[in-house]
């Protein structure tokens, strides 16, 4: 198997041929239940009516022209985007990792327009992840992810949490940007508090640090908000999205603020395939869902969902922590979450491990309120094969 592939993926045995919302089909016609939704990405599921029909319609027309020639749906997405995140402005990419790397090079840009060229550096939380690209991936936390990589992009890191930390790093340091996700997803679904997001806000402003916020897989709705960090009041200078964002299919975007919006000059960032017109159709699909009320859906099964989590918290003790919001949570387990993925996967039902003790719990927006009590079923009956005394799973 993966036969002419680079062996950079563990990749299940499953080969999947077909869906249809929250279900997924393999060729032997097994039946599985996703909640992983691609990693975080497949928000209307598999077979979308809608999506179809437009995508389809749209190859029969024109699938590319690049950035040199116009298309009906650019600014019609990239203003929806902007009046949904507070931005003003949008550059389209084909990926999250390229939305972090156009929005470092917006930082480095914007501190020699201030005439702080000097500024170069950056900040991030311990604990995040931003991409594998080479700038994307000096602000990912893990080191497993770094070291074959070094040298990187000098980064300084701050606890989570941690204001004091965080305001010593603006003060004495002085970087270009700070680098977070509201909700860290690699890191283990973990969620920031509000005040210490409206507090980096407040101490980016202070030392004229760029505040971006990644996006990428807590934003387009995921949380019940188009952004996790409305749920706190809290609007950054600079957002990075993508997963999402075509429903499936590969787009990014880096949104900035009005006082960013004409800091690149033409020709200094650019991409061949960015926002063409399949990938833009699709977003138009997704963000008429958006604004059809698909939102109200992801807040009532995500809190289904959650209800059925801190129930399997109180019943069974191999359960630590209830993790994230909306339709991105994770169960903290008191050991290695590998072995219970591959459980439940063998019953059908595909989640993911974090950070090493997290099942990682992202399904689609349009999953049912009785796929959500499935879900929970199954869940609650792999975890009961489990070992469920603390001290013997440490």
């Amino acid at each position: 198997m993966d036969e002419g592939l680079m062996k950079t993926y563990a990749r299940a045995d499953e080969v999947f041929v077909d869906g249809r919302g929250a279900v997924l089909h393999d060729q032997d016609g097994r039946e599985f239940l996703d909640l992983l939704a691609g990693i975080a990405v497949s928000a209307l599921g598999h077979a979308h009516p809608a999506l179809g029909e437009a995508l389809r319609d749209q190859l029969g027309k024109v699938v590319h022209l690049s950035n040199l020639f116009r298309h009906p749906y650019t600014e019609n997405v990239a203003q929806r985007l902007c009046r949904h995140t507070d931005m003003a402005a949008a550059f389209f990419t084909n990926s999250g990792t390229e939305a972090v790397e156009a929005a470092l090079k917006l930082a480095r840009k914007a501190m020699h327009v201030r005439g702080t060229p000097e500024r170069t550096s950056f900040a991030a939380l311990e604990g995040g992840f931003h991409g594998r690209s080479l700038g994307a991936l000096s602000l990912t936390w893990n080191e497993k992810y770094r070291q074959p990589f070094r040298p990187l992009q000098p980064v300084t890191w701050v606890p989570p949490e941690d204001t004091a930390a965080l305001r010593r790093v603006l003060e004495q340091e002085r970087p270009a940007a700070l680098v977070l996700e509201p909700i860290q997803g690699e890191g283990g679904i973990r969620e920031l508090s509000g005040d210490f997001l409206r507090a980096a806000r407040e101490l980016c402003t202070a030392f004229g640090t760029l505040l971006v916020h990644d996006e990428i897989q807590c934003g387009c709705g995921r949380t019940g908000r188009f952004l996790a960090a409305q749920h706190h009041g809290v609007v950054p200078d600079v957002v990075t999205l993508a997963k999402p964002i075509a429903a499936g299919l590969p787009m990014g975007a880096m949104l900035c603020s009005a006082a960013l919006a004409d800091t690149f000059q033409k020709g200094e960032h650019g991409s061949t395939f960015a926002g063409g017109p399949l990938v833009c159709r699709a977003a138009t699909v997704f963000l008429d869902e958006i604004d059809r009320g698909l939102l109200d859906q992801v807040a009532a099964r995500g809190a289904e969902l959650r209800s059925g989590l801190e129930r399997l918290r109180h019943e069974l003790p191999i359960v630590r922590e209830v993790r994230g919001r909306g339709l991105m949570l994770g169960l903290r387990l008191w050991h290695s979450a590998d072995a219970v993925q591959k459980a439940l996967h063998r019953s059908g039902v595909l989640v993911n491990c974090t950070a090493g003790d997290v099942l990682r719990i992202v399904p689609p927006y349009v999953i049912t309120s009785a796929q959500v009590q499935d879900a929970l079923a199954t869940l609650r009956a792999v975890l009961a094969t489990f070992p469920n005394d603390p001290k013997e799973v440490h």
